[in-house]
């Protein structure tokens, strides 16, 4: 099992947001073309907003097949659809708005169930769609944040699924920076059989944590989240680089 490590350290931020969405656009294509769908998982937060609205734009608004990609979610609040803090809907605001994406292909986590019956929901959903002997789809990306605790998804020190195990999806009470929340989260294993990993990092708080999930520290969620048979990117701007060697 090899995963193939490639960190991209971006000088702007209008770099860093060009080449994360140039580089999801042409897997989706990739995918589209070897097996006729692409499977996407988005992410939530301010980082991805600007390569949201790119991809919302030309020249990706007509060079990609957004009838053939299938969306998910890497982890929602347990909030109403509409609420400002709901990661669906700023997805919904800055994708699905501006582009010809089916409700069918759109596969949300409903996080106005709460915590439980939520993840519960999600875990048929993903079943649903298992492929290859898995109880989920194998993603062709997933979108990933990473906090200055070291968290992603909704995967927060001491409190994750380890890597090797678990159901695909959880749900987690998490407390971070000062916004307490319920949430659902999909776990290590499912994000550790998707083909293409896209860690989405900005700014000089994150530095030191990045430096140590890079090393190796499993202390910090991030760390966990290696694809066996995939590619594991980190887009980066320099400040969050800032301790790199």
């Amino acid at each position: 099992m090899t995963t193939h490590l490639n960190i991209m350290i971006h000088d702007t931020i209008d770099e860093f947001n060009q080449s994360a969405a140039a580089q999801f656009a042409e897997i989706v294509n990739q995918a589209i073309k070897a097996r006729g769908l692409a499977f996407v998982a988005l992410s939530g937060g301010g980082t991805p907003l600007g390569v949201y609205r790119l991809l919302a734009a030309e020249p990706y608004r007509s060079s990609v097949d957004w009838t053939a990609v299938q969306f998910y979610w890497g982890d929602e609040r347990c909030v109403p659809p509409q609420d400002p803090e709901s990661n669906y809907a700023q997805a919904a605001a800055a994708l699905f708005a501006k582009l010809p994406v089916p409700a069918a292909n759109i596969h949300r986590i409903q996080g106005e169930l709460g915590g439980a019956a939520a993840a519960a929901a999600y875990i048929e959903v993903l079943c649903r769609n298992g492929q290859v002997g898995l109880s989920w789809p194998v993603l062709d990306v997933a979108l990933m944040g990473m906090g200055e605790d070291g968290h992603t998804a909704s995967l927060f020190p001491g409190k994750f699924i380890p890597a090797a195990y678990g159901p695909a999806a959880i749900c987690a009470t998490a407390d971070y920076q000062g916004r307490p929340a319920e949430r659902v989260s999909l776990t290590p294993p499912v994000f550790n059989t998707t083909r293409n990993v896209m860690f989405l990092v900005t700014g000089e708080k994150k530095a030191p944590v990045l430096a140590k999930v890079l090393a190796g520290d499993e202390k910090f969620p991030a760390a966990l989240i290696r694809p066996a048979e995939g590619n594991l990117i980190w887009h980066v701007d320099r400040a969050a680089a800032g301790e790199l060697s």
